[in-house]
């Protein structure tokens, strides 16, 4: 796990989301999660279907937030759960050991040791900046991902108001991933956007 991770917003419009999520795959997104903490059940079904078999295309992989119901009756490729201590264990116990099981730790490194012991496939640290969408309370300091790294097994995702510069520092820290929403589908050029987040693990990679 390594790259631009999408997270999509509450749009109700499935062909708008579908295109922009597309435009994100083609400019090198590697994982994407389907997030509509607004729609009801009949839509959430329907746009994530519709997700899982562009990802199909693209060859990458499409988590559900929340939803370990809709995950499992879709066959997603995992699920992204909040910060409660059993949420990953049971996750994990219902999907088995080969679906991708994310936690939301914010900045708490204790909720990240009890992910990784319960299974949990990341941990998913945030929010860094201000968000448009995500609203936090705290604010997580970026040395959280110095302590991280010595102390984990698990991949490191960031969140939380990424754009690609401010997305810099943190994954010259050991992120291995930054989830990104309005960056990308709120860009005039997701393509593009996605892209420029793409880029900076390339350039990781070269140092």
């Amino acid at each position: 796990m390594r790259g631009l991770y999408l997270v999509t917003p509450n749009w109700d419009d499935t062909d708008r989301l579908l295109a922009a999520t597309e435009s994100g795959l083609r400019g090198g997104a590697v994982l994407v999660q389907y997030r509509h903490k607004d729609a009801g059940d009949a839509r959430r079904l329907e746009q994530a279907t519709a997700l899982l078999a562009l990802c199909r295309r693209y060859g990458r992989r499409l988590i559900i937030n929340d939803h370990l119901d809709l995950c499992m009756r879709i066959d997603a490729d995992g699920v992204h759960l909040g910060g409660t201590d059993d949420a990953p264990a049971l996750a994990r116990r219902l999907l088995g050991p080969g679906k991708i099981v994310g936690a939301s730790c914010y900045g708490q490194l204790a909720l990240a040791h009890a992910a990784q012991e319960a299974g949990a496939s990341y941990a998913a640290f945030g929010g860094f900046y201000p968000s448009p969408v995500k609203k936090y309370d705290f604010v997580t300091a970026p040395s959280i991902l110095d302590t991280a790294r010595a102390e984990l097994r698990l991949p490191l995702v960031v969140i939380g108001g990424m754009t690609p510069e401010n997305a810099a520092p943190l994954v010259a820290r050991g992120a291995d991933m930054v989830a990104a929403i309005t960056s990308v589908y709120g860009d005039a050029a997701p393509e593009t956007a996605a892209w420029r987040f793409a880029a900076l693990f390339h350039t990781s990679a070269r140092r």
